[in-house]
């Protein structure tokens, strides 16, 4: 009577199980890598904000140097405060967001830091895109979004860490904008030559103006003793005639 033997079955199915085993692995492995923000149950226009953010390393020879985000619409540096992150990394300002970095981290070592945000804007949602560095000079671009066409289509891609706000709580405004640091200084543009004032009205004239300079007084005493004289000579000639 013939047996039908089981181990071609067995072999088979090892085979497909270890094939599928290994294309788990190799699928698994790039898509667990991501970046995130988060900041639970956060709303729009909500104040003094703690924004938690943490990247993966997806180095297994380097160690994360620096992360540098690019800040939403509706957001500035001036409005981020550096809370806390990996032992000496500093925060900076940059023209489009910020960046903080210091020592590498150990190879492999995620990394992990928090923000606080004056005001969130009025949105529904807030995309910040990311570059994280390594010793080795690569750089993870976590800058994707999600109506982009990325990665191979399984998931594979680098999205940028995005946060979903709820909606503002009633009566929630916006406040004053964050003053801008105070400009450079700057030499002023030479202006045009300087003109002399026009006089709003003739000079008043007083007792020392006359055409030749002289106190008015002079010219009116001089015209009065000629006056005296004059009367004089004409009485005494008058007395003379009355006399001959």
């Amino acid at each position: 009577m013939h047996r039908p033997t089981l181990a071609p079955t067995v072999r088979r199915l090892g085979v497909l199980t270890a094939v599928a085993l290994a294309v788990a692995v190799a699928t698994a492995g790039p898509a667990a890598a991501h970046a995130e923000v988060e900041a639970e149950g956060a709303r729009a226009l909500d104040q003094n904000v703690e924004l938690t953010f943490s990247a993966e390393s997806e180095s297994a020879s380097a160690g994360i140097t620096k992360v540098e985000v690019i800040l939403p619409e509706g957001l500035t540096p001036a409005d981020i405060t550096y809370a806390k992150g990996p032992d000496n990394w500093k925060f900076a300002p940059t023209s489009r967001g910020y960046t903080v970095s210091g020592a590498k981290l150990p190879v492999g070592e995620d990394v992990e830091y928090v923000v606080t945000v004056r005001q969130l804007p009025d949105a529904k949602s807030l995309v910040f895109k990311t570059l994280q560095s390594y010793s080795d000079g690569k750089v993870d671009r976590w800058i994707e979004l999600e109506d982009e066409e990325s990665g191979d289509g399984h998931g594979h891609g680098h999205p940028a860490p995005r946060l979903d706000l709820k909606a503002a709580a009633p009566g929630a405004t916006l406040v004053s904008a964050t003053p801008s640091p105070p400009a450079t200084p700057t030499t002023a543009a030479p202006s045009a030559e300087p003109t002399a004032a026009t006089p709003s009205a003739e000079p008043v004239a007083d007792s020392t103006d006359g055409d030749d300079g002289l106190p008015l007084a002079v010219p009116l005493g001089i015209g009065a003793g000629m006056l005296a004289v004059g009367g004089g000579v004409w009485w005494f000639r008058s007395r003379r005639g009355e006399t001959t």
